[in-house]
C-alpha cells in the first residue's frame, strides 16, 4: 500500500511525462500516416505506413512500461505476429500492418493526445494553485502593497486590504491542496484507463484464451491481399 505522498508523486510524474510523449507521438504518427496514405498509389507509401506503425508501437511500449506503477499491477504486452518464416521481402515489409494491435497503437497515438492535454492542464493548474496559494503569506504582502492592485478577494467583494488578500488566497491554496490528490489520481486513472483499453486489452484476452476476433484477422487479410496485388501498384 503506497503512502498518499508517494501516490501523488507517481501520478504527477506519469501525467507530466505523458503529455510531451503524446505530443510527439501525435505529430509523428499523423504526419507519417498522412504521407503514407497519400503516396500508397505509387507504392512509396507502403514502407512509410509500415515505419509509422513501428513508430507508434514504440510509443505504445513506452506507455505500457509506465502503466504498472500507476495501476498498481502488471499489464500484458501484446504478442505482435511475426512474418511467416518463408515470407518474401514485401510480405515482411507490410507485416506491421498485419497486426491488429499495430492499428490500435496508431489509433491510440491520435486519440490519446487530447486526453493528455486535458490531464496535463489539470495537473499543472492544481499544483500551481496549491503551491502558490499556500506560499502566498510569504510573498503576498508585497503584491498586496502595490497601489491599485485589485486582487481576487477585492474583485469578488470580500473587501480590500493586505490581511484580507492573504487570508483569501491562502484559503484558495488550501482548497487546491486538499483536492489535489483526488484530481491528480482521477486524471491518472482516466489517462491510464484509455491506455489499458487500447494497448493491453487484446493481450489480456489472449492470456485468458478468448478469441481476439477481427483484431487479428482483418489486418492479416489486408497483408495477404497486398501481397497478391502488389504488381498492380508497381510503376
Amino acid at each position: 500500500m503506497r503512502s498518499p505522498l508517494r501516490r501523488i508523486g507517481i501520478d504527477t510524474r506519469y501525467l507530466l511525462i505523458s503529455f510531451p510523449l503524446a505530443l510527439i507521438a501525435f505529430c509523428l504518427t499523423v504526419v507519417g500516416f498522412s504521407a503514407g496514405v497519400g503516396t500508397v498509389v505509387v507504392w512509396i507509401g507502403v514502407p512509410i505506413l509500415a515505419a509509422t506503425m513501428m513508430l507508434a508501437r514504440g510509443f505504445a511500449d513506452l506507455e505500457r512500461r509506465m502503466l504498472p506503477e500507476v495501476l498498481g499491477r502488471p499489464v500484458a504486452r501484446p504478442r505482435y505476429r511475426p512474418a511467416p518464416r518463408a515470407a518474401g521481402f514485401f510480405r515482411r515489409l507490410v507485416n506491421p500492418m498485419a497486426n491488429g494491435q499495430s492499428w490500435l497503437d496508431l489509433l491510440y497515438a491520435v486519440v490519446n493526445f487530447p486526453i493528455a492535454v486535458v490531464t496535463f492542464c489539470l495537473t499543472v493548474t492544481w499544483w500551481a494553485g496549491a503551491v502558490l496559494g499556500l506560499t502566498y503569506p510569504i510573498y503576498g504582502w508585497i503584491l498586496e502593497g502595490i497601489p491599485d492592485n485589485n486582487g481576487p478577494a477585492e474583485l469578488l467583494g470580500f473587501g480590500d486590504g493586505v490581511l484580507v488578500g492573504v487570508i483569501f488566497n491562502t484559503a484558495i491554496g488550501v482548497l487546491f491542496a486538499i483536492t489535489l490528490p483526488l484530481v491528480v489520481r482521477g486524471a491518472a486513472l482516466v489517462q491510464s484507463g484509455l491506455s489499458r483499453a487500447m494497448l493491453t486489452a487484446v493481450a489480456e484476452l489472449h492470456e485468458r484464451g478468448d478469441d481476439p476476433g477481427l483484431a487479428g484477422e482483418c489486418p492479416l487479410a489486408f497483408a495477404d491481399w497486398a501481397g497478391e496485388h502488389r504488381a498492380a501498384f508497381t510503376p
